[in-house]
């Protein structure tokens, strides 16, 4: 067994979509610093990044309803809306400069132009929709976009949903042409080949078991190669910690007192494929529905027109399930393990408030093929039990923590946890995640290395032509920036007026 040391700038934990940002954003701005990486699996994007464990909806809260809140009297509130749809336009501008830089190429692999609509159904849920829709329309973000409660127009939007549709009950959408589908495992794979064409050392099948801070404030990381079992120790001045559920164990390893009060709670997914080209042709748009009540913001329902491995396929979903594990590819102790004297109360806090939650998974786990089913029917009434097989996702593991709202409050977002000198950070979290990677890894960078940023703007800049600028409040940037990424990227669509 070797106990080899190696020093070096930066250090990536996972092979995922957000260390593959980070990597490449770095490069971009300082290329002579040594990066390396550490990934317990074979290869890169196999876990929360790949393709077949996400929606691939570039989360753009042009259809996630969850995102636009309505209030007490009524008004739709929208600032989550506006900052998703902010930050999901940097990613498109980083992706933009990278083709146009030859750095990757192909965008059709991993991006493509698809309508994101919100469908309702009910008198109540159709007074929300129509408040959502005047409350977005005006924004010069979400222009063009259009709303329907005539069946005949929806026929010609949804023919599928529409099909064979037999209730009373009215129903209504709006629909944006200039969603996508963003095929997250492609692009993270892209990302890592562009890296290690740039000497980044990426090493897959190791796992790394430790991290603690050595006497000159560098952090040392243990790891392991799974093919020979020999460990290693690593130093780095800088590590990032981003492999998904499996963040949460290693930045409790590091000790920063900013991994304190901090549980997580795993939710597994599960999404109906369908497996008949001849219904996969009638739907062209990802539809999302209104959650359940009782259910959580993650399990909203949706049908997705889906483009994986340059082949189109349309998914259902997702159903939620429970399992203990924090990865796919995880452990059975994962949640237990997770369990410390410092968030034993945090996580009891949140298991008291989250009765309905848990009530809600272990329902959702109890489903047959037959009543799943019976959910897609609300969305395609015809729909044939033999045209559709199940589908297991990504684990996600959403925060606990206390914040002003109580002590052991469940979030569902994105969270980035970084120590007070910003020499290392962890990200946490589910939705959006992936859709806007380049905003959060900004962030990262702003926090991590703040000595930088004046001599980097520029660098960054250039890739994000709008950084530090509100787009919602500049409509001609906007058109420009619109156009330009959607060139670059082949989302060639009709042309939008922002002004």
């Amino acid at each position: 067994m070797s106990n080899r040391e190696t020093k070096t700038d930066v250090i990536l934990i996972g092979a995922g979509v957000m260390s593959a940002t980070l990597g490449s954003l770095l490069k971009e701005l300082v290329p002579e610093w040594e990066i390396k990486v550490f990934e317990k699996l074979a290869n890169a994007g196999e876990e929360s990044s790949n393709e077949w464990n996400n929606a691939g909806t570039g989360h753009a809260a042009l259809c996630e309803l969850n995102y636009t809140v309505e209030k007490q009297d009524g008004s739709i509130d929208i600032s989550k809306a506006i900052n998703i749809n902010e930050q999901f336009q940097v990613s498109m501008q980083f992706w933009s400069y990278l083709v146009n830089s030859n750095l990757i190429r192909n965008p059709q692999d991993f991006i493509m132009p698809i309508p994101h609509m919100s469908f309702v159904q009910g008198e109540k849920n159709i007074t929300f929709l129509q408040n959502r829709f005047k409350a977005l329309s005006n924004n010069p973000l979400f222009k063009g976009m259009e709303y329907s409660d005539n069946p005949e127009k929806l026929k010609e939007w949804i023919p599928l949903i529409m099909e064979g549709r037999t209730s009373n009950e009215p129903i209504a959408a709006t629909k944006i042409d200039s969603g996508t589908d963003v095929n997250f495992g492609a692009l993270t794979r892209m990302l890592f080949d562009h890296l290690k064409d740039n000497n980044v050392e990426i090493n897959y099948k190791h796992s790394v078991e430790d991290i603690k801070r050595t006497e000159d404030g560098s952090w040392e990381v243990k790891v392991r190669n799974l093919d020979s079992g020999t460990v290693e120790r690593q130093t780095a001045k800088f590590v990032f910690i981003g492999s998904g559920g499996g963040s949460l164990h290693l930045l409790q390893k590091s000790g920063i007192p900013e991994s304190k009060h901090i549980g997580g709670f795993p939710v597994s997914g599960l999404f109906m494929v369908c497996n008949n080209p001849f219904v996969v042709e009638k739907h062209h748009a990802k539809v999302y529905g209104k959650a359940k009540v009782g259910a959580p913001p993650m399990s909203v329902p949706h049908l997705d027109t889906r483009f994986i491995d340059n082949k189109k396929s349309l998914l259902f979903g997702p159903f939620a399930g429970f399992s203990p594990k924090f990865l796919k590819y995880g452990s059975m102790f994962d949640l237990l393990t997770s369990i410390k004297p410092n968030n034993v109360l945090t996580m009891l806090a949140a298991g008291a408030k989250e009765m309905s939650l848990t009530k809600y998974l272990i329902q959702q786990v109890m489903l047959t093929k037959e009543q799943r089913m019976e959910e897609l029917r609300e969305f395609i009434p015809d729909a044939k039990s033999e045209d559709w097989d199940l589908v297991v996702a990504g684990q996600r593991v959403q925060v606990i923590k206390d914040t002003e709202a109580g002590k052991g409050t469940l979030q569902f977002g994105t969270e980035v946890i970084t120590a007070a000198d910003g020499s290392i950070a962890a990200l946490l979290g589910a939705s959006p995640g992936a859709s806007t990677a380049v905003h959060v890894m900004l962030e990262v960078i702003k926090k991590s290395f703040p000595q930088h940023m004046e001599e980097w703007e520029p660098k960054i800049k250039e890739m994000i032509p709008s950084y530090g600028v509100s787009l919602m409040e500049n409509p001609e940037l906007l058109q420009e920036i619109h156009t330009s990424t959607a060139e670059t990227l082949g989302l060639k669509e009709k042309e939008l007026v922002f002004t």
